[in-house]
């Protein structure tokens, strides 16, 4: 019978004889450079530097939009530990995920599910993936997602509505904003002053411009505008130029004429002519309505007020969505190529990702739609 110890030092001397010619004898520990050498990671070399992943990532590929001081003193680190980074490290910038984060204020609306469906549409043809979040309001949320989007290494982020609509920009934001650009390509439809974003907006004065001329062409010139808050760039954008163009026509402006809403829905629309009502103002011929839903909650006060629309009264809006199709009367409106938008997004995005330098403002201009819901006053 062959007896076999088990005792610990003898476990080890079969083992060692296992091994093969020439390998070098087990050790209860590594030695400390392949420790070293397995722990370093563009990481380690980013803290060591005193910056950003993102830089020893551009270091690694070339780029040119590193300074000389940084590149040098990320270098001989990358020297020193003869750092080589593997495809995950290099995700950072080389390898693309395909997948393009999408951050709305709440899909419900019908511009925000328009504009949702376009990009992801445009998205799709490239060959990316959206992962879309919904903020409904919260800045807690965007800020959230933003965290989301930077440790799922997203190849961009795109923001419609929330933050990036307000007239003065959130400081705290904005920083978190450049946290997450430093490392990926961020695109708004709105504005971050002092964030490092591209950005793709409605030119709002231009929409307001040829409504404004649609309607005093049509003989309108009590002329309201109902809805939206002041806190909104793009409120204030269609509200100074809705000014502009009544003096341009010799029109005087009536402030009692610009009313507020508490949000831009359809029973914020209806509250808001309540009020008007209730203030027993002279009815204008015609209102001009902040956007779809703004205009479906302005009908629907206007008729049960007893009056009918346009016979009595005109009603216009902004967006073009499938509800200006759907109210009754289908609803004149300016509106956007919602599909030339998207891909405008997403090619912005993708060029952006390749490092192509896309323009870092662009425009997206207005049409008119011309429905039953605004009368002539010429005949």
């Amino acid at each position: 019978m062959r007896v076999i110890c088990s005792c610990r030092a003898c476990r080890a001397a079969r083992k060692d004889l296992r091994r093969r010619p020439g390998q070098a004898p087990a050790s209860g520990r590594k030695a400390q450079g392949e420790m070293e050498k397995e722990t370093i990671s563009i990481y380690t070399i980013a803290r060591e530097a005193g910056v950003s992943p993102a830089t020893v990532s551009r270091v690694l590929n070339g780029s040119a939009k590193v300074s000389e001081e940084k590149r040098l003193r990320v270098q001989s680190l990358i020297e020193k530990y003869n750092f080589t980074p593997n495809a995950l490290a290099r995700g950072l910038s080389s390898v693309e995920t395909k997948v393009i984060g999408l951050m709305v204020s709440d899909i419900r609306n019908p511009f925000y599910a328009t504009m949702v469906v376009e990009c992801e549409k445009a998205a799709n043809e490239r060959g990316y993936l959206m992962m879309l979040c919904n903020s409904l309001g919260s800045n807690e949320m965007e800020l959230s997602y933003l965290e989301k989007f930077n440790s799922q290494r997203v190849d961009a982020v795109i923001q419609i509505g929330g933050k990036v609509d307000e007239l003065i920009s959130d400081t705290g934001y904005v920083e978190n904003v450049n946290k997450v650009a430093s490392s990926m390509p961020v695109l708004i439809t709105g504005k971050l002053d002092g964030a490092d974003c591209y950005q793709v907006n409605i030119d709002e004065g231009q929409a307001m411009e040829l409504l404004i001329r649609f309607l005093i062409e049509n003989g309108h010139r009590d002329i309201a505008l109902l809805g939206g808050r002041d806190g909104v760039k793009s409120t204030v954008d269609k509200r100074l130029r809705y000014r502009q163009m009544l003096w341009k026509y010799g029109i005087p402006v009536r402030e009692e004429y610009i009313i507020d809403g508490d949000s831009y829905d359809i029973e914020s629309g209806s509250e808001a002519m309540r009020q008007f009502m209730r203030e027993d103002h002279p009815m204008p011929t015609v209102i001009i309505a902040i956007n779809d839903f703004t205009a479906v909650g302005v009908v629907r006060t206007l008729r049960e007020a007893g009056y009918e629309i346009p016979e009595d009264i005109s009603v216009v809006s902004f967006d073009n969505t499938y509800i200006a199709e759907t109210c009754m009367p289908r609803l004149t409106c300016v509106g956007y190529d919602y599909r030339m938008f998207g891909h405008l997004l997403i090619d912005t995005a993708v060029r952006a990702i390749h490092k192509e330098e896309p323009p870092r403002v662009q425009m997206v201009k207005s049409r008119l739609v011309i429905r039953d819901s605004c009368k002539c006053l010429n005949d």
